[in-house]
């Protein structure tokens, strides 16, 4: 025995884009978990500053909160499997295109689909003066079951590292930044909205969950 039959599964980050009427569902699933998440929360609060005077800190809104993370994605193990059993299809994708199909999954997080350029191209041939912007799939970042947010992408980019023979990149690493969409930028009514308020309410039960400290061990038991 290896000793690792009961080693509770781990779970995968990854980012789901909810069906649209010209898109369907698609959940990306990161192949490796990335070794490090940063997050940077930037203060939405009125100003206050005055001359020399600067009031209370009064918040308009829920701070603007960006996640980056760095995405790797290797095909080695799949061509590996290549040689023992070419019909897994993992091994049959990774031995015709490589890391490609993983690349266009998360790259369609950014892009319309060649039916919404058609839809568009079609409507300014019939004389439409104005056409609105195509509205992207709403996208929600999940890491663990504590973190779901409505995310969008504002940073994107791609280094593919090996080749094979085909010149179909078979290890690549994607760097993304995320925006966390609030209230603010959807309104209570919108899905994203629901979303957002699900993702701050679990934060306000985490918080409650962290032990409350002893002002005595501040040194300062008659503070209030």
């Amino acid at each position: 025995m290896t000793g690792f039959s009961r080693s509770p599964p781990i779970l995968k980050a990854g980012i789901v884009l909810l069906p649209t009427p010209l898109q369907p569902q698609r959940v990306v699933v990161l192949q490796y978990n990335p070794d490090q998440l940063s997050r940077t929360l930037q203060i939405q609060a009125m100003s206050g500053e005055s001359g020399d005077r600067s009031e209370a800190l009064r918040l308009k809104g829920a701070p603007v909160e960006t996640f980056k993370l760095e995405a790797e994605i290797d095909a080695t193990d799949q061509l590996e499997m290549v040689s023992k059993n070419p019909k897994i299809p993992e091994a049959e994708t990774a031995a015709q295109f490589g890391v490609f199909p993983q690349l266009a999954a998360l790259e369609s997080l950014i892009s319309p689909t060649s039916d919404q350029l058609s839809g568009m191209e079609s409507i300014l041939a019939e004389g439409t003066v104005e056409i609105a912007p195509v509205e992207a799939p709403l996208a929600l970042f999940v890491w663990s079951t504590q973190r779901v947010a409505p995310v969008r992408v504002t940073e994107f980019s791609i280094t593919e590292e090996a080749f094979d023979t085909q010149l179909n990149p078979i290890r690549a690493k994607v760097s993304l930044s995320l925006r966390v969409l609030t209230i603010s930028d959807f309104g209570f009514g919108h899905k994203g909205g629901q979303y957002f308020m699900a993702y701050l309410k679990n934060k306000e039960f985490l918080a409650k969950q962290a032990r409350n400290g002893n002002l005595s061990k501040l040194g300062n038991p008659g503070l209030l």
